[in-house]
């Protein structure tokens, strides 16, 4: 028993665990808010332009009958003044419905969608910051040059000179490594090399 609750005290410690709880509880406070904002905003003034111009209520009273069942209509003192249909004990195809699962549906797309748009951003300029951050090199390197770290476009500008300094070096290091790997082949040729070297020279004559 005591090695049981050891084993699950383990398991409920892991962070992947602890993870997946945090991301079920967020998830499910995230599509609340995602439903609130569907149901109760967008949907409804879809609804309302749609009634606009389709006329009152329309996307409920949008069906087709295939078997209508129909009810008595009783007024106060207990006299049948006529009928309608039951809808309850009715088969027929409620378009409505279907048109709202729709609506419902895209507009639920469309509001996650944005969300993790907008949350990508944050990520992705919050990663840039995070990189652009000077280093004590950089910051000795501006204040050499008179750049205020206030002044976005010239610490902007030190960025792109350094970048494009750092890719000319890159450049010419392969450059040289390259070159030096010919010089030593050259040096110490092999035999590909040298077959190379006796073809040609046969060639030419």
């Amino acid at each position: 028993m005591k090695k049981f609750f050891g084993e699950f005290k383990k398991f409920i410690t892991r962070g992947n665990v602890v993870d997946m709880a945090v991301g079920v509880i967020v998830g499910s406070s995230f599509t609340a808010i995602v439903n609130g904002l569907s149901n109760f905003i967008l949907k409804p003034l879809i609804n309302w332009v749609l009634a606009l111009i389709m006329g009152a209520n329309s996307l409920d009273k949008v069906f087709t009958m295939l078997q209508p069942a129909y009810k008595d209509i009783v007024n106060e003192a207990g006299d049948v003044i006529g009928q309608e249909i039951d809808l309850a004990n009715s088969i027929y195809i409620d378009w409505g419905s279907f048109i709202n699962a729709i609506i419902n549906f895209f507009l639920i797309a469309l509001v996650l969608f944005t969300i993790v748009k907008i949350i990508n951003k944050v990520r992705e300029d919050g990663a840039k910051l995070k990189k652009r951050k000077p280093t004590k090199e950089e910051k000795k390197g501006m204040k050499a040059l008179g750049i205020k770290r206030s002044n976005k476009e010239a610490v902007a500008a030190y960025y792109a000179d350094k970048e494009a300094k750092a890719k000319l070096a890159e450049e010419e290091a392969k450059a040289a490594e390259a070159e030096k790997a010919r010089l030593e082949r050259e040096a110490n040729p092999t035999t590909e090399d040298l077959l190379k070297k006796i073809l040609s020279a046969i060639e030419s004559k």
